[in-house]
């Protein structure tokens, strides 16, 4: 966790406002697998109307550069793929903030959400591992990086005893990502 702790800027300040979120993309992927060098974190939240003023309080623009409100609630009103961008002035690290919409992958991976926790109290809501692989495997069909293939494979290593195959084997057959999945298995 102690490479993800610089992300705790964001993910600290949503959990004061109340917001549900979960990390995903390569910082999870990191936690459950193998440490790489990203400036990003991406999440997944939950934000009903009555919060996007919340993401304003948590992210005061003389310390981050966050969208005005009516931008936020723009995407808050697509039903799948609403996104914005909160970077941090100091530092510049970036989170992707990526709305709940009608994914139901999202869906799942929200209910199933896990807390990593630091011996000092800290921590953040993390993705299961599970949805973490499904995603990397369609952003492999969608682009061919060999990153994201390499990030399945860490995670099938290091954290291949908490990974539930039964969960991915029906997720890979509703979204069709046999070829993708048999590609992850075979490195």
């Amino acid at each position: 966790m102690e490479q993800a702790n610089v992300f705790l800027i964001f993910t600290e300040r949503l959990e004061r406002a109340g917001i549900c979120y979960m990390a995903t993309g390569s910082v999870a992927s990191m936690l459950y697998g193998i440490p790489r060098f990203t400036h990003d974190l991406d999440l997944i939240i939950e934000l009903p109307s009555h919060q996007i003023s919340a993401i304003s309080e948590a992210f005061p623009l003389d310390a981050f550069y966050a969208p005005p409100e009516e931008v936020i609630q723009v995407e808050s009103h697509r039903p799948q793929r609403g996104h914005f961008n909160i970077i941090h002035h100091k530092t510049g690290l970036k989170a992707d903030i990526y709305i709940h919409g009608r994914d139901p992958l999202q869906t799942w991976g929200l209910a199933h959400k896990t807390r990593i926790e630091q011996p000092d109290g800290s921590g953040m809501w993390v993705a299961p591992p599970e949805y973490v692989i499904i995603r990397k495997l369609e952003y492999y069909r969608e682009g061919h990086s060999d990153k994201h293939l390499h990030d399945i494979d860490g995670m099938l290593q290091i954290s291949g005893d908490i990974i539930d195959h039964a969960i991915i084997r029906d997720w890979v057959e509703r979204l069709d990502l046999q070829k993708q999945w048999a590609l992850a298995c075979a490195r």
